[in-house]
C-alpha cells in the first residue's frame, strides 16, 4: 500500500471517529443504581402511605361533620318555618274576617236602640252575603244536598225518613247542616236525613 493510500485511510478513520457520539465513561455498578434512584420518583415507605391515608380520612371526616351541622341546621329551619306557618297561617284570613266582626258588634248595637225589625233584617242579611263572599274568595263552597242523590263522600246521614214519593228513596229529603268544600276537598260534611 502506498503512503498516498495509507494517509487517505487514517483521513477517513478520523472523519468516522469524530462522526460517532463520544462514548460516556462507564460508571461503576453502584454509582448507576445511585443515579438511577436518583431518577425516578421514590416510592413512599409504608409509614409514609399510612400518614397520607390518615390525612385524608381526617379530612374527609372534617368535610362530613361539616355537612351533617349543615344538613342539622337546614332540618331545624325548615321545622321552625313550619312551625311559624301553622302557628301564623290563619293570620290573613282572620284579618278578613275582623270587618264581618265588627259589622256583627255594629248590628247588636242597632238592636239594642232600635225597634225597626225591616231595617234590622236588612242588616243582617247584609253582614250574612259580605261574610259568604269572603268564603267564596278563599275558595269555601256550600254543598247542595236537598234533592240530591246521597252521596256518602259529601254527605252524612243523620236520619233515614220515609220518603214522600218513590223518587225520592234514596235521595236528601232534608239538610239541618250545610256541607262546606274548599277547594276541591270536603271541609264539613252536610248533615242530612235520606228517603227511605
Amino acid at each position: 500500500m502506498s503512503k498516498k493510500d495509507k494517509n487517505k485511510e487514517m483521513k477517513q478513520q478520523r472523519q468516522a471517529a469524530a462522526q460517532e457520539p463520544a462514548a460516556a465513561p462507564e460508571a461503576p455498578t453502584g454509582q448507576v443504581e445511585e443515579q438511577q434512584a436518583e431518577q425516578a420518583p421514590a416510592e413512599p415507605t409504608r409509614e409514609e402511605r399510612i400518614a397520607e391515608l390518615e390525612a385524608a380520612l381526617e379530612k374527609e371526616k372534617k368535610e362530613y361533620l361539616f355537612l351533617m351541622a349543615d344538613f342539622d341546621n337546614f332540618r331545624k329551619r325548615t321545622r321552625q318555618e313550619k312551625m311559624d306557618l301553622l302557628k301564623n297561617g290563619a293570620e290573613g284570613a282572620m284579618r278578613e274576617l275582623l270587618p264581618v266582626v265588627d259589622d256583627f258588634e255594629r248590628a247588636l248595637e242597632s238592636i239594642a236602640h232600635s225597634d225597626d225589625v225591616e231595617s234590622l233584617k236588612e242588616g243582617v242579611t247584609l253582614i250574612y252575603n259580605k261574610f259568604v263572599k269572603y268564603l267564596e274568595q278563599q275558595h269555601v263552597t256550600a254543598i247542595e244536598s236537598t234533592g240530591k242523590d246521597f252521596d256518602a263522600d259529601l254527605h252524612e246521614a243523620v236520619t233515614m225518613f220515609p220518603a214522600p214519593d218513590e223518587s225520592m228513596r234514596g235521595k236528601v229529603i232534608d239538610t239541618p247542616t250545610k256541607g262546606y268544600m274548599i277547594n276541591d276537598k270536603v271541609l264539613r260534611h252536610a248533615k242530612v236525613v235520606v228517603g227511605q
